[in-house]
């Protein structure tokens, strides 16, 4: 695993494929309070791309480019939370993607462990350290140990995804996991718009 690190954004003519694993770091999880910092990317070869955004003015177009292309898969676990923050602090909206939680959820019935680490060792049956998850992502400097923490994040999200494909064609959900994916956008619209938790289908 070779991590690269991107001080504001990505380098012009980076190729990352048509399928990307995609993970975010921010101060905090309050949308509208904690900025996000840092985005990681893997192409699923090995390499982490790991980028330091500049929170004074998110200037990062080949960034904001490449997940708001339309013929590039975003692969996230949780991505209703990295599809708003980028959509707030980056102003775009990303899109098509695939979730491994709502996957999980979908298949992984058996059980209500769907974090990302539950997943990877059930999966791929790799142990992940969450040790820097709570640390300070907006610091000037990120240290080793949060840029190891950051790529691996999105180190195994390819062979997750391929797994959960393989399961949830088996038990006919795909479709299902599809129009779920559809929605995220819209579900993290709602989510800035300030319905967080309200389920608007509900009757009450």
């Amino acid at each position: 695993m070779a991590i690269k690190y991107h001080d504001g954004d990505l380098p012009d003519g980076l190729k990352l494929g048509n399928i990307i694993a995609v993970d975010t770091e921010a101060m905090g999880l309050e949308l509208h309070r904690d900025q996000l910092c840092v985005v990681q990317l893997s192409d699923g070869s090995g390499d982490e791309h790991v980028v330091k955004l500049n929170r004074q003015t998110f200037d990062c177009p080949n960034l904001k480019k490449l997940m708001s292309a339309p013929d590039i898969l975003k692969i996230f676990h949780f991505a209703r939370f990295d599809v708003a923050m980028m959509k707030k602090w980056l102003g775009i909206e990303c899109a098509p993607i695939f979730c491994t939680k709502i996957a999980s959820k979908l298949v992984r019935t058996y059980t209500d462990r769907h974090g990302l680490k539950d997943v990877t060792r059930e999966l791929v049956g790799a142990d992940m350290s969450k040790a820097q998850q709570s640390s300070d992502w907006g610091a000037d400097e990120l240290s080793d140990a949060q840029l190891a923490y950051a790529a691996s994040d999105v180190l195994y999200l390819h062979e997750i995804r391929e797994k959960l494909i393989v399961m949830l064609e088996r038990e006919g959900r795909m479709e299902l996991a599809q129009a779920c994916f559809d929605f995220l956008p819209k579900r993290a619209e709602l989510d800035l718009a300030g319905w967080p938790e309200t389920d608007i289908f509900a009757h009450s």
